[in-house]
């Protein structure tokens, strides 16, 4: 399922408060700049820092 754009509009990273980028085919949102992404389970973005993953930038092409 899809995040809903006007959702996406006003998410930001919680650790540099910048734009996250919708990975649809693998539920995630990722934050280019750190290289790092959040889970989205259940139709839900866990902000969580913690809760951040390692994204390669080859992932990001």
């Amino acid at each position: 399922m899809s995040l809903d754009p006007k959702l996406l509009d006003v998410l930001a990273c919680p650790k540099d408060k910048g734009p996250l980028k919708y990975l649809e085919d693998e539920q995630v949102l990722v934050n280019e700049r750190l290289h790092i992404a959040y889970r989205i389970e259940n139709d839900i973005p866990v902000l969580l820092i913690d809760e951040a993953i390692d994204w390669p930038a080859q992932k990001n092409a």
